[in-house]
């Protein structure tokens, strides 16, 4: 399936799910109505028969029948518009994202920034109109945090082929992204991840059984003896005796017993919320090992984890009984909230210790969605292969993701173990920063598991490191060529690791004078490359790109140039072989009006 039947199959669904909004609002007028009906008639019936006593009061059930039921219809109706607007939205971003006009609709990712980072915000990983914001199609916080995750960081070459097998399979999956997306409005907001599995993991507070049956039995003898009171079997000293039994026993167990009802009725709304993405995830069957693996998380001892969260939802709503006026008085003689104490704290032990790796299956599911969601509408970008030996960036049409394809002008590129430096020259704007973007983004995609902006790329591990977008600190007084050289001494420190560094300086060390300048780049740069690591270094300064002649064995000279067309400067943001051979600074300046 190309870009534009994915459009048609997205512009086809959002249709059709405004159409069944439509119906299903139209139902809805009629149903109000029908509501509103049966409740004048049960009015009526009841007035005729107590009032004018010319009906059997039997009459009455059959217009307050009709109500409820109508009430019953009319509450899920509106859950279909619910879902049905859901769906549509889910289609409408999707057509957003095949337009390129997201940016600034979504998740941005600003909680995930940090100024210290090697790259993330050099390569726009997060942010408006970031990496992350185009693929952050989540719907839990748990996938929404491992996706930024995978952002920041590398994976082994097995991890990286795990996620892309699981990716590949669900690209196609659009019902079950459609599913997810209609179900509810996102976990995001509904569900705190570290309070659910505070209290999934705290101690058990009520674990005997002998206590359990005493309540038991003490709530059965309550209802006998109050039973036999009642019918004159015996007289009020039996249930007395229970009664006081009763509170005795639930003044021991008060505080605990009070406790544990305090703080379920949350985690169980939370729970609850979450079992509908789990049942729907349940209901595949995944023929990859990392989704099977998943899947079989979502199980404890055969249980579906959805089975056991509808029996904590069942346990706190019968639970909630006793705050009913009537049944109050029968709640307090039967310690019911002492009996549901106890069968809380025995799901707890019984299923805590699985809540943390149920949020974390669902969080690494939610995230390969994502990723398989960019997948499905970037059908021409492929996976790249991960070597597990060497060093090695090997790219046949290379493109930045982020820029539309109409606009894309893709390179290729190869550095390595030789070269393992390009020295990038040319004039200003003529595309140098956006290459090594290209390259860096592309690397993080491609170890995050998902396709690559590119007609083919191979690459070993990498640990990306880069230069490109410093900025100064007044608050911290931190100059723009102070925050330069901190972040030059972060990626050679990473480069003393064990994993090799890709590093991206872009215009490096263009805060000093020339002298200085020419010395310390080389400096960096060979020790650098001394540690093992390759990658590229960008200059307009032609003194710098004589680096190359004193690294001859290990580095390339590479350029991108302008033309002057018409009197108009043009780029074709091509990437050639060798140094640039003139300078654009004094025609970009003439452009404008200043007269130089």
């Amino acid at each position: 399936m190309d870009r534009q039947e994915i459009r048609a199959l997205y512009e086809r669904r959002q249709t059709e799910r405004v159409a069944e909004r439509d119906r299903f609002k139209q139902r809805g007028v009629w149903l109000a109505v029908a509501r509103l009906v049966s409740f004048a008639l049960s009015l009526w019936f009841a007035w005729l028969v107590w009032e004018m006593s010319v009906l059997h009061w039997g009459w009455v059930l059959v217009p307050v029948t009709a109500f409820f039921a109508f009430m019953t219809w009319h509450a899920q109706v509106r859950s279909d518009i619910s879902r049905r607007e859901r769906s549509r939205d889910f289609y409408a971003r999707g057509l957003d994202r095949l337009d390129g006009t997201w940016r600034g609709r979504g998740n941005q990712g600003s909680s995930f920034v940090d100024p210290k980072h090697p790259y993330s915000s050099d390569l726009d990983i997060f942010g408006s109109g970031s990496l992350f914001e185009l693929l952050a199609t989540t719907r839990s916080p748990w996938g929404t945090k491992r996706l930024a995750d995978w952002l920041s960081g590398s994976a082994t070459p097995d991890e990286v082929r795990g996620r892309q097998e699981a990716i590949a399979e669900l690209a196609p999956m659009v019902d079950l992204r459609d599913a997810l997306a209609s179900e509810h409005e996102g976990l995001t907001e509904a569900v705190d991840a570290r309070q659910l599995s505070a209290w999934a993991g705290a101690p058990i507070t009520l674990d005997q059984m002998a206590p359990r049956w005493v309540a038991a039995g003490l709530g059965l003898l309550a209802l006998v003896t109050a039973t036999g009171w009642a019918l004159s079997w015996w007289d009020r000293l039996p249930f007395l005796v229970v009664v006081v039994s009763s509170a005795s026993f639930a003044f021991l167990f008060r505080d605990r017993v009070a406790r544990v009802l305090s703080g379920v009725e949350e985690p169980a709304r939370q729970l609850g919320v979450l079992s509908a993405f789990v049942a729907r995830i349940e209901r595949e069957r995944f023929a990859s090992e990392r989704l099977g693996a998943l899947s079989r998380t979502l199980a404890s001892d055969g249980e579906p984890a959805s089975a056991r969260i509808r029996r904590l939802r069942r346990l706190v709503d019968t639970l909630d009984a006793r705050r009913n006026q009537m049944f109050a008085p029968i709640a307090f003689l039967v310690l019911w909230g002492t009996h549901f104490a106890f069968a809380l704290e025995a799901w707890r032990k019984s299923s805590g210790d699985d809540v943390p790796r149920w949020l974390d299956a669902v969080g690494e599911i939610d995230a390969l969605l994502a990723l398989a969601t960019y997948a499905f509408e970037h059908p021409e970008d492929p996976f790249p292969t991960i070597r597990e030996d060497g060093v090695l960036f090997e790219a046949d049409g290379l493109g930045h993701p982020l820029i539309a394809e109409s606009d894309l002008v893709r390179n290729s590129v190869r550095f390595g173990t030789e070269p393992s430096l390009l020295v990038v020259s040319g004039s200003n704007m003529s595309g140098k920063s956006t290459f090594l973007r290209a390259i860096g983004i592309n690397t993080v995609l491609a170890f995050a598991g998902a396709p690559v902006r590119a007609r083919g790329l191979e690459l070993s591990p990498f640990v990306v490191a880069a230069s490109i977008r410093i900025v100064d600190s007044l608050q911290d007084g931190i100059s723009h060529f102070y925050a330069e050289i901190l972040r030059l001494r972060q990626v050679l420190e990473l480069a003393s690791g064990d994993a090799p560094v890709l590093f991206l300086l872009d215009e490096i060390l263009h805060g000093t004078n020339s002298h200085d300048r020419a010395i310390g780049a080389e400096a960096v740069v060979k020790g650098l490359v001394d540690k093992g690591a390759v990658g590229l270094i960008t200059t307009h300064d032609l003194a710098l790109a004589k680096m190359a002649d004193t690294m001859h064995d290990v580095a390339v000279n590479v350029h991108f140039e302008d033309q002057i067309v018409d009197g108009k400067i043009e780029f074709d943001y091509t990437m050639r072989d060798g140094v640039v051979t003139k300078s654009n600074a004094l025609d970009l300046m003439r452009s404008v009006g200043l007269e130089v």
